[in-house]
């Protein structure tokens, strides 16, 4: 794919984020998309939330637990980035941002050390994290009724919709097994669905030192003081305002969202 094409479509996609609308599927429309096209494509697209005065302050992993490779047909992690345009607070305006949202449980990570690949090990990811939360990612797909495959997503910045975060449940990453902690979410005062630190590659340490050494690859570092979305524990729940969700993980405490 060339250039032009790589910036037109990173260009329609973020007209599409803004214009709240969704687009055919890319692999329909470009049979021989590639991986790293859409990577390219992922990239024009940030360029155009940065141009518009968005700050990137992190990256997530996506698609990393069996529920949702399952889910989406997509069988393989990809990451996005995460802007600080993205992150709410106990309410989500879904209504005005985003067009078929699903929530998903997860761990978020925020660095205190660079985390630069590769070669990086689980102790490394220990040693560079400062704390670890419960999280509710919202994801997005820009693509029309969810309809993706790897290279869609890849080039819709991995679905990253928005996200919130209980900071107040923060803690050290060495006093909590990640890989056995379990997470229980509630929907409108009902259990969901329930999973473990291990539905996420093994371990969500496991996702943050696969990003950390697949982005290092491409010389992209990552940050201290970012934030890192280490992957869903749990299926994807399709979300509309109104509707309350609760994440509680063992261990750490909960986080809660309202979605207006």
């Amino acid at each position: 794919m060339d250039k032009t094409q790589i910036k037109e479509l990173g260009d329609e996609l973020y007209e599409a984020l803004s214009n709240r609308t969704t687009l055919a599927p890319l692999t329909d429309r470009f049979p021989d998309i590639t991986i790293d096209d859409a990577y390219y494509i992922s990239l024009q697209m940030l360029e155009c939330r940065l141009r518009a005065g968005e700050k990137v302050i992190g990256k997530k992993i996506g698609v990393t637990s069996k529920a949702v490779q399952n889910m989406l047909g997509v069988f393989q992690p990809d990451f996005g980035y995460l802007t600080d345009k993205m992150v709410y607070g106990s309410e989500m305006p879904i209504s005005k941002h985003l067009v078929q949202p699903k929530a998903e449980g997860e761990i978020a990570f925020r660095l205190k050390k660079d985390l630069i690949g590769p070669g990086i090990s689980n102790a490394d990811v220990i040693a560079a994290t400062e704390c670890v939360m419960p999280c509710f990612e919202v994801v997005d797909s820009r693509i029309e009724n969810w309809n993706i495959k790897i290279q869609d997503t890849v080039a819709d910045n991995a679905s990253c919709g928005l996200f919130v975060m209980n900071e107040d449940a923060a803690v050290d990453p060495r006093d909590i097994d990640l890989a056995t902690c379990g997470m229980v979410v509630t929907k409108n005062g009902k259990t969901l669905s329930l999973g473990a630190g291990a539905a996420a590659l093994g371990s969500p340490v496991n996702c943050v030192a696969w990003l950390a050494n697949t982005l290092g690859r491409f010389d992209i570092p990552l940050k201290a003081g970012e934030i890192i979305l280490s992957g869903s524990l749990v299926p994807l729940e399709a979300v509309e305002p109104g509707d309350e969700m609760t994440v509680s993980i063992g261990g750490m405490g909960s986080c809660s969202v309202t979605f207006s």
